[in-house]
């Protein structure tokens, strides 16, 4: 049995910065609005036109993460892509990385589970090379956002929150178990699935056809809808349950995180959980100030980024946390 480590990580936004002022322009809001509730103040999207798409981001996130982990394309044994917004409905962006770094024809798996996306391909990653089945793993998470939001007054409770870019991380055997990924926690809880949801296009309930059918302009099953409220006092619970899970199947106590890397959902959930844990400022990385929420990605963008700064540094005990559509949730406890 293995274990496995993060060896290269790399990151991807867009160039196209929209501030809290420039979405005053698009509906009724405003910073101080968007700061108090969200905490962010910038985000970046997509310009039409500009060859950026959640696999094109993904792929230049990988390629960042591949060269930082010293191997070449070709060591790459399997990847695993986190996203909920692919550039085709199928086939799923994982097989595009693939063809885009003209890597051999290993396998590729896509993971829809939203926010906790990247939590989750880690997890599949970490045990593929548990087993002894791959030795490195590519795993990337990326959103495009921008195209799919309400972004008239009707939708901005959502819109104002989400933005774009990607994140990868190259993993590798590790033999020494002390170090690497110690245990990967995954829940769900189903019966709250449509509390954060995008109905349309689905098979369930409204196919494109029906949208096509009905032609209505007032029709929102295909714009993302969240009951704030009810995903926060969840968020908060599940954040707290699964970061202790995580650090008891270890035998750690909250005293020996060295950095948290919670996904960057809003500002004010990461700083609850901050603050009911007793960390510093300097034991929790938030970045959604600067990129909103970018879902699958935002735990690798940030992960890149304290990483890059310095705020992650060998020997230390990261935790990585996750909550999302589905509901979803889920922790990563390693030893850097």
């Amino acid at each position: 049995m293995y274990n496995s480590k993060i060896i290269g990580l790399g990151k991807y936004v867009p160039d196209n910065v929209v501030t809290n002022e420039d979405l005053s322009t698009m509906m009724d809001t405003n910073d101080a609005w968007i700061t108090e509730r969200t905490g962010i103040k910038e985000r970046r999207w997509v310009k039409p036109g500009s060859g950026d798409t959640t696999a094109t981001m993904g792929v230049k996130a990988a390629k960042i993460a591949i060269e930082r982990a010293g191997i070449d394309k070709d060591d790459i044994d399997f990847i695993v892509f986190a996203t909920l917004s692919p550039d085709m409905y199928f086939p799923g962006p994982g097989v595009q990385v693939q063809h885009a770094l003209d890597i051999k024809t290993v396998g590729a798996l896509d993971v829809r589970n939203q926010c906790s996306g990247f939590v989750y391909a880690i997890a599949v990653a970490d045990n593929f090379i548990k087993t002894g089945m791959y030795k490195n793993v590519l795993v990337i998470g990326s959103e495009v956002h921008s195209h799919g939001l309400d972004k008239t007054t009707r939708g901005r409770g959502v819109s104002v929150i989400f933005g774009d870019g990607a994140g990868a991380a190259v993993l590798t055997r590790e033999e020494d178990t002390t170090k690497g990924i110690l245990s990967t926690h995954l829940h769900s809880q189903g019966e709250h699935a449509e509390e954060l949801v995008l109905v349309a296009p689905g098979m369930g309930k409204r196919w494109v056809t029906d949208i096509l059918a009905d032609n209505d302009a007032d029709d929102e099953s295909y714009f993302p809808h969240m009951n704030g409220q009810f995903v926060f006092k969840n968020a908060v619970v599940r954040f707290s349950e699964v970061i202790m899970e995580g650090l008891a199947k270890n035998n750690l106590d909250k005293e020996a995180i060295d950095m948290l890397i919670p996904h960057q959902a809003n500002l004010r959930i990461a700083q609850f959980i901050q603050k009911k844990f007793g960390l510093s400022d300097d034991q929790v990385f938030n970045n959604i100030q600067k990129y909103g929420n970018t879902t699958a990605a935002s735990i690798p963008i940030a992960l890149t980024e304290a990483w890059e700064e310095g705020k992650v540094k060998e020997g230390d005990t990261v935790v990585l946390a996750a909550f999302g559509s589905g509901f979803t949730w889920g922790s990563v406890i390693l030893k850097w």
